[in-house]
């Protein structure tokens, strides 16, 4: 029988409800079979493999890179967290990563006596987040989450790899083949259940799904801050973070970037208008747009009112640890100065995309450079010779982040899509009365909850910071699950939001969150052979479900707080 004749005998059953269908699938493929792939291992595919793994599953997870934790690792981000993290708000399992870290810390670095004390260890004291740490810590903490499972064989990661086709029978998907970026190498995955955790929903096309990109319009979805008209390749600006440190009397500048010109002379062109030029110690404040000049002060002695770039992202402060541990302390580059919006790396094609990101990491090189060489200094010199790239860090031959911070992705069309009418302030306070009242959008299928603002950053479609006010909101199941596929879920910045909700649906507690509850999901509808939409759409087996969520410590409500 030619398999075009099997795959249309399979496709009269389906890999949830039928056992058989998964078992011929894989003879068909003849390679990978799993109960659940993975694709993308970033902070969502992460949580979503470890969340399937302990509930029995056996999992194939795919990751583009060699490391695993995306936003935490690859893309170089430390957490960006809600103001009560540190006492609610997250699963279990996300709360146990960061206890993990500050452990990490405590057991193998050189730690002064005060900071090994500290129950809220922050190695880099940045001011943007509570658990500033560097992304090896992070590489080695997610790792040890998931040694026991590949070392019994339940779970298999593949490094290096993105999905290349899939093939769908109906309303299913069979297979899909990955592909080592490196080696050219293919792999097939049979799977009873798929989660695309890539960064920009690349799974989706291949898989045939449903997907939105890029901005909707006001007439679509109603909401405050949408755009005029339709604009599917307006997604948010990308950037390539680095690490530096900085050692004065030392010459570290690198070799003047190629687009050096071109970006030192750079104006932005964005609505409402950028002030000045890109590489700059101004720029704009992202809720009033006004201009907004940040201080630049390495190795600071004491704490620098206002803005200080060095401090906000920083990795390691060195008086956390023993004297002469660290020559200086190591900061973290992900600020206004590189982001990179001038193309949508979403809509691309693959010539395109790779375009963009060779440009991406200039803009960073290039904001480096300008640093070391022409940054105005408080003394009237110019530039600080002495900043040095730190390729260690991020452990790449350029010293940029493995892989680009990615804000937006491709977002399935979703049984349920999460609008600003859910979960924005000024829209909510305007149906609700007084602000002390309000609340966000109650979900009776939620799954999780978080906290941000809605921030979205410059657009390749020319629009300048949305940074707007929202509530501590929940997140509905319906927005993990497409509307049509049967056993295929999304995992992180692909859920149903709106480029709207996604400013606030994106960053990592989140994220994780969505991942975790992905792989829960998977693994329910596995055991109880039934699609996960119908999961969601009966009462009873949804309160199972959810019941289970709580009792692997799952937040599905938040306790009352004012909006942010």
């Amino acid at each position: 029988m030619s398999d075009i004749s099997r795959r249309q005998l399979l496709g009269a059953a389906g890999l949830l409800a039928n056992p058989a269908y998964y078992a011929a699938a894989s003879a068909i493929a003849k390679e990978l079979q799993c109960d659940v792939a993975v694709i993308g291992g970033g902070v969502g595919g992460f949580a979503a493999a470890l969340s399937a793994l302990r509930e029995g599953m056996r999992v194939v997870l795919t990751e583009e890179t060699d490391w695993i934790g995306g936003q935490l690792t690859s893309q170089g981000v430390p957490p960006d967290e809600h103001p009560w993290i540190e006492m609610f708000g997250c699963t279990r399992s996300y709360r146990a990563y960061r206890n993990a870290v500050r452990d990490y810390y405590r057991k193998n670095f050189n730690l002064t006596p005060e900071a090994r004390a500290r129950e809220d260890l922050n190695p880099g004291n940045g001011t943007v987040s509570k658990l500033t740490h560097e992304f090896r810590v992070s590489v080695a903490v997610l790792e040890g989450f998931l040694a026991p499972y590949r070392s019994n064989g339940q779970l298999t990661v593949l490094l290096g790899y993105v999905p290349e086709s899939a093939v769908t029978l109906g309303d299913q998907i069979a297979s899909v083949t990955v592909q080592h970026a490196a080696s050219g190498e293919k792999k097939t995955l049979t799977a009873r259940c798929f989660i695309d955790a890539t960064e920009l929903g690349d799974l989706l096309p291949l898989v045939k799904a449903e997907f939105v990109t890029g901005a909707e319009s006001q007439q679509k979805t109603g909401e405050m801050h949408a755009a005029t008209t339709a604009q599917p390749a307006n997604s948010q600006s990308i950037t390539y973070c680095f690490a530096m440190d900085l050692l004065e009397g030392e010459d570290h500048t690198i070799e003047r970037p190629r687009d050096y010109s071109f970006w030192r002379d750079y104006v932005p062109d964005l609505k409402p208008m950028w002030t000045g030029k890109l590489l700059s110690w101004t720029a704009c404040e992202p809720k009033s747009l006004a201009p907004r000049r940040a201080d630049f002060v390495p190795n600071p002695q004491r704490t620098i009112p206002g803005l200080n770039l060095w401090t906000y992202r920083r990795l390691t402060d060195r008086n956390n640890f023993a004297p002469g541990t660290y020559a200086s302390d190591i900061t973290l580059v992900n600020w206004p100065e590189n982001d990179y919006w001038l193309g949508d790396v979403v809509t691309a094609n693959a010539l395109e995309r790779k375009e963009h990101l060779r440009k991406a990491k200039e803009l960073s090189l290039s904001w480096l450079y300008w640093m070391q060489t022409d940054a105005p200094r408080p003394d009237g010199g110019h530039g600080w010779k002495g900043l040095r790239l730190r390729k260690d860090i991020m452990d790449t031959e350029d010293g940029l982040a493995k892989a680009p911070y990615i804000r937006e992705a491709r977002r399935i069309q979703a049984e349920f899509t999460v609008l600003e009418q859910h979960v924005g302030t000024d829209m909510r306070r305007g149906k609700r009365g007084p602000l002390e009242e309000i609340t966000a959008e109650p979900f009776a299928d939620s799954v999780g909850v978080g906290c941000y603002r809605i921030d979205l950053h410059p657009t390749a479609g020319g629009t300048n910071y949305v940074d707007v006010g929202s509530l501590p909101f929940q997140i509905p199941l319906g927005a993990l699950i497409p509307k049509r596929l049967d056993n295929l879920l999304a995992a992180c910045k692909n859920i149903g939001t709106t480029h709207i909700t996604n400013g606030c649906y994106r960053l990592h507690p989140v994220e994780w969150n969505i991942g975790e509850a992905a792989g829960a999901l998977a693994a329910f509808a596995i055991k109880a052979k039934i699609p996960p939409r119908a999961i969601r759409r009966n009462k009873h087996v949804l309160a199972d479900f959810q019941t289970g969520l709580q009792q692997r410590g799952f937040q599905l409500t938040w306790p009352r707080t004012y909006p942010v």
